[in-house]
């Protein structure tokens, strides 16, 4: 049985042509460009929330799509234990639609940061980890205003393994100068206790083909085959 992963298009979207081509072209699973309004998860193995601008910001990050009818039927797949990734403005509506606990903030340097960090992985167990390793290290860019996250339930999120990435050093040492945005303890991307739902601030998509790499790596490509591979497992 093959796999079939939804890419959801909202207003202000601008990184979701990005992971259609990621999944279609590079990894190589059949992938549907989805309007939010148009979106049924009946017809999709998982979904993918893009980065960009959705509805312009407006209010705050995510805040508007979070209400679209697709975080419905993504609610659905949610509950069902399908897989569920978002990226950078994808996390915020996560976020801001409640399948993920905490907030994110304003950068602390109240800037736009764009540039390629390294990311520690701290849950090698979640739906797009499986096939990476405990403290393994990745190069992904970021690009992004609002993107440092805040919980008041820090131990909670320790206790039930739901910190997945870190931001690190090359030698994954959690030093402040590899904090990009003030985010609480280096944190870049956290799950659901059931960890089918992923969010992270990092662009995977990005990071998929050499070509766009400084260092000629691939490492944002083990997302989507981690999530290939997870449906796969779902389906037999």
């Amino acid at each position: 049985m093959t796999s079939k992963i939804a890419v959801i298009q909202f207003p202000g979207a601008n990184c979701d042509l990005d992971a259609v081509h990621v999944l279609k072209n590079v990894v190589g699973v059949d992938t549907s460009l989805v309007w939010h309004n148009d979106f049924k998860e009946a017809n999709f193995d998982g979904v993918i929330l893009p980065g960009g601008f959705t509805f312009g910001d407006y209010l705050r990050a995510g805040i508007i799509a979070a209400h679209s009818p697709a975080l419905d039927e993504a609610r659905i797949m949610l509950k069902d234990g399908r897989p569920i990734l978002g990226i950078c403005n994808g996390f915020q509506i996560l976020i801001e639609a409640e399948f993920l606990p905490g907030a994110l903030l304003q950068n602390e340097t109240l800037k736009f940061v764009c540039k390629w960090v390294n990311i520690k992985v701290i849950n090698d167990r979640t739906a797009f980890t499986h096939r990476m390793k405990k403290d393994d290290v990745l190069a992904i860019p970021i690009a992004h205003g609002e993107g440092r996250y805040y919980t008041d339930n820090l131990k909670e999120l320790e206790e039930n393994d739901q910190i997945v990435f870190k931001y690190s050093t090359e030698d994954g040492s959690f030093k402040s100068e590899a904090n990009p945005t003030g985010t609480l303890e280096n944190i870049a991307g956290i799950c659901n206790i059931e960890q089918n739902c992923v969010g992270l601030m990092p662009h995977p998509e990005r990071a998929s083909e050499s070509i766009l790499s400084p260092k000629q790596t691939t490492h944002g490509r083990i997302f989507f085959e981690s999530m290939i591979e997870f449906i796969k497992r779902r389906l037999t």
